[in-house]
């Protein structure tokens, strides 16, 4: 009898001992695919990623950035799997589709969230993101009022040519200001890759063509900030007023210091990516949630920046 009840005891110390890692005890381990980590607004919500997890106790993060390479994307992802992560976290950036590693996922039976870009192909679990129209809308109401007497309006893409996320911000822009009477928009020919730098140097192009311009719109905060510098190296601070999405910290310091830096539409990579992280526990939960979940994206302007500005902020 002694024999038989030891025997037992052993067998339900085996089965508890392997019984896996995570779900058992509570704690989970999420894998975090970034397509890029170059950016700001991407690097922040990997930051915000893991600070979400930290405030939880329970979570662990294994962060990994394919550098902009598609290929690197899937290599990665597989090797998150390889882990045995319980869910993964997808930040494609400005990637349309990424089918492998999607397929990937689904063929190892876990669960994807994806955070502020929803790719046009493949199989999701959840996506949490903006409502990029919308916030194009926004800003183009926003300078429709400032431009009550017309002007011409410089639109500052990130690219590339196909970027769903950039073309629907200023499908938004265009849909107020393409028919307001007085108003003419002007493209930049070239791209600002996303970047300060890149807003900068297409700043300065526009310039040097459309020296008379009222009015910027960038795709994001970060060209946006660029643009800035070339308009005040150029004398024309006074002159011409910026329009920006995403409510970058350095972005909403100078809308809230009344500069001519005067609107964006919050896409906070801070809430996106903690609400990302919280979506994914709540699916590994048993949680029943939304396949699709749009995050508001407010005006920002001076009235308002200081409730939105975070100095310590990671995005």
């Amino acid at each position: 009898m002694k024999l038989r009840i030891l025997i037992l005891a052993c067998c339900l110390a085996l089965t508890s001992c392997s019984s896996g890692s995570g779900q058992d005890d509570g704690t989970h381990t999420i894998g975090v695919a970034s397509f890029l980590l170059s950016g700001p607004y991407f690097s922040g919500m990997d930051k915000a990623i893991t600070a979400q997890a930290k405030k939880k106790g329970n979570v662990e993060i294994i962060s990994t950035d394919a550098n902009g390479d598609a290929a690197k994307l899937t290599s990665n992802v597989e090797d998150l799997l390889s882990k045995n992560v319980d869910a993964i976290i997808i930040s494609g950036g400005p990637l349309e589709s990424a089918p492998a590693a999607l397929n990937a996922i689904k063929q190892a039976g876990k669960p994807v969230v994806l955070v502020d870009r929803k790719f046009a192909t493949g199989e999701y679990t959840s996506w949490i993101g903006p409502d990029n129209k919308a916030i194009g809308v926004q800003d183009g109401q926003f300078l429709a009022k400032q431009l009550a007497d017309g002007g011409k309006v410089g639109i500052i893409k990130g690219g590339p040519a196909d970027n769903t996320i950039g073309l629907a911000r200023t499908e938004g822009l265009k849909s107020i200001l393409g028919t307001a009477q007085g108003i003419t928009l002007v493209e930049a020919p070239d791209f600002g890759n996303w970047s300060s730098d890149g807003g900068l140097s297409v700043m300065e192009s526009l310039l040097a063509q459309h020296g008379d311009l009222k009015a910027v719109f960038c795709e994001n905060d970060a060209m946006c900030l660029g643009a800035q510098r070339a308009i005040a190296d150029a004398g024309k601070t006074e002159q011409i007023v910026l329009a920006g999405v995403d409510g970058q910290n350095e972005a909403l310091k100078a809308i809230q210091d009344g500069t001519n830096y005067m609107v964006t539409g919050l896409n906070d990579a801070d809430v996106i990516g903690s609400k990302g992280l919280d979506r994914a526990v709540e699916i590994l939960g048993g949680a029943q949630v939304e396949k699709d979940t749009v995050v508001p994206s407010p005006m920002v302007t001076k009235e308002n920046a200081a409730q939105y500005y975070d100095p310590n902020g990671t995005f």
